[in-house]
């Protein structure tokens, strides 16, 4: 906004201020006096509520969707006096940052505009908003007014909030599909995949976004936002605009620069807060953030940024699903490539620069009418504190088509996202002198099996092919280079020896081994120096300590294939192993005659036992049920302050149970907890387990809730 517009935006509020005398105060319907014409209004919000989706978020208050008609209706002692007329006015901001009259049926659909018809000695008001119009809590005051234009009487406060409205075709964020609509803006729960791409688990989340108070809190976060606490006026204007709500919202997940919601934190300690493993839904996170006076919450990572941005983002109406990228890059210095650079004795450098075996963020359904045609649909935004954006530690949104057709130029940060999808990694040893020597360039490891939660249940659902044309397609090729990613064309011969890594999928606690193998597909053995390294990493690459290191030199016979075996025990791993479970292997070769040295890694996620979560019996609104948890420690060694913590949208807010005394190896360990459903829907009760030992332990049951069975009593005589 121009200062010129700000200027006069200032003016007409204050004319409209002085022109209605209002007070911003009191209920919703009392009127000053006995005598009062206007007795009573009836916003209807279980009416109401009900028709603009909305009834789940509540349904005592007034919450609508703009772009949609509402009805309120006005109680009269009588009809009103000849030539007077009823006027509504609305307000914006905590400071009336925005205040206007509500037109009388001229059936515009840039503005909002009202119809009324009398019934008996009520008055029905049928308000009608724009498609853009301004979400947020609006302040509605109805006026009635004699010939002359003077106020005669005026009704207290009326309060409702306004939403985006995704059913509306005329809205930005319109999605016309209800199983969609369902899955992405109505579904309170979901699944997060983590793992690596070739090992994918997967673990649920509470979205939650209908639980008490959590819209509040998202219009909260929007007031606390550094463009709102600059300029509150031009901030207040500007949600009407999704795109804008959507940067905000990346901005203000994360702490940085700003009074966000979540500090992110990535290797322990984290006894000053939560750990990231331990969180199982948003709820917990945004109540916290509130009650503590929108004070940063200790700590977040990737999945639980994108976890809560998804929260807030269908709380107000914006269908968005929550994504994780496989080999997922960050890359710094915008070049489309990761170095990774290690020392003769095999030690990475520590860089800024690096793949993660898995990063979330969400995708958000938008028409970007602020970009050429081709870009609408769904919108990559990442929370998760990587690179700074326009001076906010924000991301997006970035058209996903914009991506997969290499159109870097588009708004926002499509180079960083292409990047994390696309970029080449480049293995570099450093040597002595300083020299650096390329030893392997993978161009296919980075972005692969991007998944979400399936629409049509729990399963995965792949989007790597909207996000990228098939691996190796002329398509790709073109895309690269017109995002100025090198494509080799050299056609570098292979060598005689062929390096690979194999392992089984080990539990954590017990010892497992790790395979090497070197083929020799030449006429001649061959004689080669073989390093294997296993260490402890973060699924951020985070490197938390060396586990098991073998140097030795190999003979590999013409046409045979060598194997090693590297041995893994508990004991050499639990000392640093990180709260996600991650063991990374590398294996390098180096033999005369062949051209560069060899090079292979895998990761090795290790498999934590699930929790046991029943739900015996039927379930009922609002009646009394149990849920029954179990657990055997599967460690050589006892596990110290173990607790559970159980939470589920409409079953139960976030409530933990401590474990008495420790629990021995192979022991069983039970818990139970009751709880009263407050909505009917099919449910998710999540359980997630952690000790001294052992964390990261989850476990779901499925809870269909139904109404309260009523007898029909009949055959009276």
């Amino acid at each position: 906004m121009d200062p010129e517009h700000e200027t006069k935006t200032t003016t007409h509020l204050k004319i409209l201020q002085e022109t209605f005398h209002l007070t911003l105060t009191g209920g919703r319907s009392a009127m000053a006096n006995s005598s009062s014409l206007i007795i009573d209004v009836d916003l209807r919000s279980h009416e109401n509520n009900l028709v603009h989706h909305t009834r789940e978020i509540d349904r005592e208050r007034l919450i609508v969707r703009r772009g949609q008609p509402f009805s309120i209706t006005v109680q009269c002692s009588g009809s009103l006096p000849p030539k007077h007329h009823l006027e509504l006015v609305l307000h914006l901001g905590e400071r009336d940052e925005a205040v206007f009259k509500v037109q009388k049926e001229n059936g515009a659909g840039d503005k909002w505009w009202f119809n009324q018809q009398e019934v008996q000695e009520e008055m029905l008001l049928t308000l009608h908003s724009p498609a853009d119009a301004i979400i947020g809590h609006y302040r509605m005051v109805v006026l009635l007014m004699s010939p002359d234009g003077h106020i005669v009487e005026k009704t207290n406060i009326i309060r409702f909030h306004l939403l985006f409205n995704p059913w509306c075709k005329d809205d930005a964020v319109y999605l016309p599909d209800e199983s969609l609509l369902q899955e992405y803006v109505m579904n309170e729960h979901g699944l997060i995949y983590t793992g690596t791409w070739d090992d994918i688990s997967s673990m649920a989340w509470n979205y939650g976004q209908f639980e008490n108070n959590v819209m509040d809190i998202c219009f909260e976060i929007l007031d606390k936002s550094n463009n709102a606490l600059r300029n509150s006026v031009r901030d207040i204007e500007n949600r009407s605009d999704p795109v804008y709500i959507c940067r905000i919202i990346s901005a203000m997940v994360n702490s940085v620069g700003d009074r966000g919601v979540l500090s992110g934190r990535w290797s322990e300690p984290y006894s000053d807060g939560v750990s990231p493993s331990r969180w199982t839904g948003s709820v917990p996170i945004l109540r916290k953030w509130s009650e503590a006076g929108a004070r940063a919450v200790k700590w977040g990572q990737c999945w639980v940024f994108a976890g809560v941005a998804c929260t807030v983002l269908r709380c107000l109406g914006i269908p968005t699903r929550l994504i994780t990228n496989f080999s997922s890059a960050h890359d710094t210095d915008g070049n489309l490539a990761i170095d990774i650079m290690f020392d003769e004795n095999f030690d990475n450098f520590k860089k800024n620069e690096s793949t993660w075996n898995f990063h979330c963020w969400v995708e958000s359904w938008i028409k970007r009418n602020d970009l050429p045609k081709g870009n609408d649909g769904w919108q990559v935004l990442d929370p998760t504190p990587q690179e700074p954006s326009d001076g906010e530690y924000c991301c997006g949104p970035c058209p996903v088509k914009a991506i997969k057709e290499g159109n870097l130029g588009v708004k926002y940060d499509a180079p960083f996202v292409f990047a994390e999808v696309n970029a080449d990694i480049v293995y570099w040893m450093v040597q002595r002198d300083g020299q650096r020597r390329k030893i392997r360039v993978d161009q296919s490891n980075v972005g692969r099996n991007i998944s979400t939660k399936s629409v049509y249940g729990d399963n995965r659902e792949d989007l790597t092919l909207d996000y990228k044309y098939p691996e190796g397609s002329l398509k790709e090729r073109e895309v690269y280079e017109k995002a100025g990613r090198r494509v080799s064309d050299e056609s570098t011969e292979a060598g005689q020896l062929h390096l690979s890594i194999k392992h089984p999928k080990p539990v954590f606690g017990t010892d497992f081994d790790v395979f090497i193998e070197i083929k020799n597909e030449g006429d001649k053995e061959a004689k080669a120096q073989l390093t294997m390294l296993a260490m402890a990493v973060t699924y951020s690459s985070v490197h938390r300590g060396d586990c098991n290191r073998k140097m030795l030199s190999v003979t590999v016979p013409a046409h045979q294939t060598h194997r090693e075996v590297l041995r893994l025990h508990y004991d050499d791993y639990v000392r640093c192993v990180s709260e996600h479970h991650l063991i990374r292997v590398k294996a390098f070769v180096e033999a005369p005659g062949e051209n560069e040295p060899i090079m292979a890694v895998a990761n090795i996620p290790l498999s934590t036992p699930e929790l046991l979560v029943t739900v015996p019996g039927k379930a009922l609104l609002q009646k009394t049920i149990t849920a029954y948890i179990s657990f055997t420690n599967p460690l050589s060694a006892p596990l110290k302050g173990g607790v559970f913590t159980v939470e589920g949208a409409g079953l139960l807010e976030a409530t933990e149970i401590h474990v008495d005394g420790d629990v021995s190896p192979g022991q069983k360990v039970s818990a139970k907890v009751s709880f009263s459903p407050m909505r009917t829907g099919v449910r998710k009760l999540l359980v997630d387990f952690d000790s001294d030992r052992l964390k990261d332990v989850k476990g779901v049951a499925t809870v269909v809730v139904r109404k309260k069975y009523i007898p029909i009593i009949s055959g009276f005589n």
